[in-house]
């Protein structure tokens, strides 16, 4: 950079007392960007990228790379809906796409630190005003219960068939688990709880296997429902899984994230 360490220090001292901000934090004489500082770097890198887009397009030299658009993917979504979203990005535009996959509370502060674009959730997201963050609802999907073919005979008197049966369950911490438990309490229905799996592909193999019974969002099942690995013994009124998707609120948008935060459909129809 052709400055002094002094020189730089001023700078950076003069540039945080601008924006009212702490942007470095120094431990063992080694200095750290605060959640702050992130923030402005993320906000930094773009202006740069923009700035050398604009000296390209004046000059006539405006190359056609491709837009990196970055997603935060609950680990609890079926894969085939995160497939969905990524070539819905790649039909908006030639773009390169990097995923993270995790829990809900860890991909939120990702997209609030703008270190995310867009969130994919099958949970209700914790928006309020102040946060920063708004959300779109792009489907609303029935929940059934599935099991491999030896369980079929409980399509007859579903629900109450379930009574005591075996069952792979979401975590506590799922929605669909916590609608699950109060439709079994409503109904009266116990039933023996033989795993707790969040990622719904391992779910769907040891339903496949004969381990238990499942609930699944439908359209999530439809892989294995094709393939007769697994059958659906009954639909749960009134349950259902809804899918969310979440974005920051950011100066500088990225135009594959806002075009799918528009547009993002499932099941052909956007919700």
């Amino acid at each position: 950079m052709r400055l002094g360490q002094p020189t730089l220090s001023t700078q950076l001292k003069q540039f945080e007392d601008n924006l009212g901000q702490i942007l470095f934090e120094r431990r063992k004489k080694r200095l750290y960007l605060t959640e702050a500082g992130r923030i402005a770097l993320d906000y930094a890198q773009e202006i740069f990228k923009l700035g050398d887009e604009m000296l390209d397009a004046l000059n006539d030299r405006l190359q056609k790379d491709r837009i990196e658009v970055q997603f935060g993917i609950l680990d609890s979504v079926p894969k085939h809906l995160a497939l969905l979203l990524i070539q819905q990005a790649q039909s908006v535009q030639n773009c390169i796409v990097s995923i993270q996959e995790g829990r809900g509370d860890m991909l939120l502060r990702e997209l609030k630190a703008h270190r995310l674009d867009l969130l994919l959730a099958n949970e209700s997201p914790p928006v309020m005003d102040g946060q920063g963050l708004h959300a779109r609802r792009v489907a609303r999907m029935p929940v059934v219960i599935c099991g491999a073919k030896q369980y079929l005979p409980l399509k007859k008197g579903f629900p109450a068939s379930l009574t005591n049966q075996p069952f792979i369950m979401p975590l506590a911490t799922n929605r669909l688990r916590v609608d699950l438990d109060h439709f079994l309490k409503m109904q009266n229905i116990r039933v023996d709880t033989v795993a707790e799996v969040q990622d719904t592909s391992l779910q769907k193999l040891l339903g496949a296997n004969g381990t238990g019974l499942l609930p699944l969002a439908r359209p999530a099942a439809e892989d294995f429902l094709n393939s007769k690995e697994l059958y659906v013994i009954g639909e749960l009124d009134g349950v259902h899984e809804d899918l969310w998707l979440v974005a920051g609120d950011r100066k500088i948008q990225n135009p594959v994230a806002a075009q799918l935060m528009r547009s993002f459909k499932v099941d052909g129809e956007a919700r």
